[in-house]
Formats: structure tokens, C-alpha cells, sequence
């Protein structure tokens, strides 16, 4: 009987030592087994392969000689290199699209297709299409293409903001043109910022999913198959993968594709500062030997305000750090680049900022590059009314010119407006000398895309009279609108 007592003892002391742990285990343990395979499933035939091709060009380099610097010392000479033309070769690259509709309109990476001359697109299944290309954002790196067909499978787009460290994605691409390559990974980090490009905007979810060359354009989906992002690029000493990559998330890419479908470019929506993380600027103060106290850690030091933007017109000052906008915390500068992505010029946002370590909040009316709350025109060489073509080498060289376009047909439009006529040579646009179509065609952008808006030309007769003009590109009507 004792011995049963005692046996009886043990074993329920044994259950109160086995049973708390069983508890934490059942609580700490996977409610379920992931199985990415359904994910893989979903979305593999939404991810395209993409060809570009880029034809071969006739570029002017400037080169220069030993000799001409021994006889420029030696014998007071000009000196000053001179200009030769090459052929470049033809050239093919390849990345990857994301299927965004049924009826063939395809996201992927600016920086794969800005050169392309053809587009080819293949599908899963093999089938081929020419591509065209709708529109580009060299600051997101994501472009636009569309293909003619119909009845695609088209990727079902989740909310990147939902995304948590250490879930589960796919990404899915066509690595060293391996073709629907899956891998997977986890969520390594949100709102990563990485400086690679000036101006560019970044808020990349950084994952150790594998990605690699070719990868560019893919999609990154979630456990459910729900695309969260656009592989756009890998950190890597080699080349190649090293254990991180990054994608553009969805909460970017949805209000550039809209963008680009609608207006043909981005309508971005400006705070009107610049600034850094609070932390980075405790650590240069602290570098400096300066001791900060902001009344907080976390948050963007407002390092300078526009003066013609809305965040200057709203009180909000250089020194001042900015923690929320509309009531969501930001900790990053990708988060703030994030949070305002989606909105466009004119739209209000509720600012919250930090001032002698008193919170305050204002409302912000967010502006263009411009200064105004229009959107933006798109403009191009076609707008402009004139047909350019650069000049034959027989030209250049009865000219006695090194390089030049030379307006070939002139229509009603910006450059007749000017005073511009057929035959007229165009040297230089804003500085920068016109040797290509294509040269024109980014002067135009980046005039566009600037506060003035305007075009200063240099020309030339083709009796060699040297001619200005300004080229305005705002429309009279919208002047001054703030």
C-alpha cells in the first residue's frame, strides 16, 4: 500500500514537471506545416521571360593622342583630342515581367528594358509576343510594357504592407535565363534603403530568397501566392547572389503602374525637405563630438525645406523630425519615401513632427517637382512639332561641325512657337550636346521634369550663324498655379 502511495506520488509529480512544458511547446510550435508548393503554383505562370534587344548605334567618343600633348607643350599647339566614330555591336539582355491584367500589361524593372529597341516577351507556356513599352520610372526602377493578347494569367497583388520578418516568399524569375526558376526565402527586412542610385526612391523588402541576374522584373510572392514585390536587385560583391536581394514592394508599385497607364508618367507627390534618419544624424553629431538631444531616437531629421514646397507653406522647419505621417509611425527614410509614394500632387497628408521636443501636427498639401498641384504633361520629341535627325558624316564635315540634329520637318508646336524653322541645326539643349534623337529626347524629360521647364537652344544656320532660343514647356494657362 506504501509502495503504491509513493508510486502514485511520483507519476503525478511527473505529470506536473511534463504538462507546463508540453503547454509552452504546443504554444511556441508551427500551428501548421507551410507548403509553398500551392504559392509556386499560382503564380509561376504569371512571371514572364523578357528579351531585349538593342541594335547596333553610331556613337561620336572623344580620344586623344600622346602626341597631341608632346606638340602642344613643345610647340604652343592646339591640342585638345579629337573626335572619332565607332559602331557599337548589337547587344541582347534578358530579365523578367510580372502579368498585372488578362490583356497584357506586364510590370517589371526600368533598368531592364530602358535601352531596348525590340521586346520579346515569352510565357510560361512558351508562347512569344512583341512587346512596346508604356511607360518608365528611372526613380522606382519600374516600368510599364504591354503585349496583344488575351486570357493571360494574371497575378493576384497583395498588400507588401501586411508582410512580416521572417515570413515565408517565393521569388520567381528567370535567373542566367534558367526560365520560371523559383526560390525560396524569408522576409529579412522592411523599408531597406541602400543609396544605389542618386534620387532614386527605396523602400526595398530585402529577403535571402536567391536572386540573381535575370531575376530583375520578377515577382517575390507570399506563402498565399499574392505577389508583394518586384525583384529589382541583389547585393553582391561577386555579381551574383551573396545572401540578400530586394524587391520594390506593391505599395510603390501600384500607384506607378497607375500612373504610367493613365498619364504616361509618374504623378510623384512631394513632402518639399530633405533629411536623414535620426539615428544617422546622432551618429555624426556624436562623430563631431556634439551631444543631441531631440526628445527622441526615431524619426527623420528634417535637414532643409524647400522654400516653394508644402511642408515650408505648413510651418514645418530645418531641425524639426518628423515621426507619422496620417498617423503611421516612420522610423526610416524608406518609410516616409514609402508612405507618400502612393499619393499624388494636391493630395493633403497629416504631418507629425517633433520641436524642441514638443509634438506637433500640421497638414500638408503635397506638391509636385514643379512647385504646383497639376499633374504633370507628358512631353516628348513628338510633342515638340519637329522631326530631328542627327547629321550625316558628309554634313558635318561641309558644316565644319562635330555634331548636331538638324530639323528635317517642323509642324505647329513648341519649337515653331519659338521661332524654329525646318533646316535649323541644334547644337545644344540646356548644356547638353545633341548627338542622337535619344540625347533630345532626355534633355526634354529632364526639362519636364524640372522647377523652370524650359529648353535653352543653341544653333546653328547651315550658313554657320550661331542661334538662341528658349523653349518654354509650361502651358500659359496653368502658369503660376500653386
Amino acid at each position: 500500500m506504501k509502495r503504491n502511495l509513493i508510486s502514485s506520488l511520483a507519476l503525478a509529480l511527473t505529470l506536473a514537471a511534463v504538462q507546463p512544458a508540453t503547454a509552452w511547446a504546443q504554444q511556441t510550435a508551427p500551428a501548421q506545416h507551410i507548403d509553398l508548393t500551392v504559392a509556386a503554383e499560382k503564380a509561376v505562370n504569371s512571371v514572364v521571360y523578357i528579351k531585349v534587344t538593342i541594335n547596333s548605334r553610331t556613337q561620336t567618343i572623344q580620344y586623344s593622342s600622346p602626341f597631341d600633348d608632346f606638340f602642344s607643350d613643345f610647340f604652343g599647339r592646339g591640342g585638345g583630342g579629337q573626335q572619332r566614330q565607332i559602331q557599337t555591336p548589337k547587344r541582347s539582355s534578358a530579365g523578367s515581367g510580372v502579368i498585372l491584367t488578362d490583356d497584357g500589361y506586364i510590370v517589371t524593372n526600368n533598368h531592364v528594358v530602358q535601352e531596348a529597341d525590340e521586346l520579346t516577351v515569352k510565357l510560361n507556356d512558351n508562347r512569344e509576343f512583341k512587346g512596346r513599352i508604356i511607360g518608365t520610372d528611372k526613380t522606382t526602377d519600374l516600368a510599364l510594357i504591354k503585349i496583344e493578347a488575351s486570357g493571360l494569367q494574371a497575378i493576384k497583388v497583395g498588400n507588401s504592407e501586411n508582410l512580416k520578418l521572417g515570413e515565408w516568399v517565393l521569388a520567381i524569375g528567370n535567373p542566367f535565363s534558367l526560365t520560371s526558376t523559383v526560390t525560396a526565402g524569408i522576409v529579412s527586412a522592411k523599408a531597406r534603403s541602400l543609396g544605389a542610385t542618386a534620387g532614386s526612391i527605396e523602400s526595398f523588402i530585402q529577403t535571402d530568397a536567391a536572386i540573381n541576374p535575370g531575376n530583375s522584373g520578377g515577382a517575390l510572392v507570399n506563402a498565399r501566392g499574392e505577389l508583394v514585390g518586384i525583384n529589382a536587385m541583389l547585393y553582391s560583391q561577386t555579381g551574383s547572389f551573396a545572401g540578400y536581394g530586394f524587391a520594390i514592394p506593391t505599395t510603390i508599385m501600384n500607384k506607378v503602374v497607375a500612373d504610367l497607364r493613365q498619364y504616361g508618367s509618374v504623378q510623384r507627390a512631394l513632402l518639399g525637405v530633405t533629411g536623414t534618419d535620426v539615428t544617422n544624424y546622432i551618429d555624426q553629431q556624436h562623430e563631431r563630438g556634439n551631444e543631441v538631444d531631440l526628445g527622441t531616437v526615431n524619426g527623420i531629421y528634417v535637414d532643409e525645406v524647400t522654400v516653394d514646397g508644402g511642408a515650408a507653406q505648413a510651418g514645418i522647419k530645418h531641425g524639426d523630425v518628423i515621426t507619422a505621417i496620417d498617423n503611421k509611425k516612420i522610423d526610416k527614410f524608406g518609410e516616409l519615401q514609402e508612405a507618400l509614394v502612393s499619393h499624388r500632387p494636391g493630395d493633403k497628408v497629416k504631418v507629425t513632427f517633433i520641436r524642441d521636443k514638443k509634438q506637433q501636427t500640421v497638414t500638408v498639401t503635397l506638391r509636385n517637382v514643379q512647385g504646383t498641384t497639376t499633374p504633370l504633361e507628358r512631353i516628348d520629341s513628338d510633342a515638340m512639332g519637329a522631326a530631328l535627325r542627327p547629321l550625316t558624316a558628309d554634313e558635318r564635315r561641309e558644316l565644319n561641325i562635330p555634331y548636331g540634329l538638324m530639323i528635317s520637318a517642323i509642324r505647329d508646336g513648341k519649337l515653331k512657337q519659338a521661332g524654329m524653322t525646318k533646316g535649323l541645326i541644334i547644337m545644344r539643349v540646356n548644356e547638353r550636346e545633341m548627338r542622337t534623337n535619344e540625347d533630345f529626347e532626355e534633355a526634354v524629360k529632364a526639362a519636364n521634369m524640372s522647377s523652370e521647364r524650359v529648353l535653352w537652344i543653341r544653333a546653328k544656320t547651315q550658313t554657320g550663324l550661331n542661334k538662341s532660343f528658349a523653349v518654354e514647356l509650361t502651358d500659359p494657362k496653368n502658369k503660376g498655379d500653386k
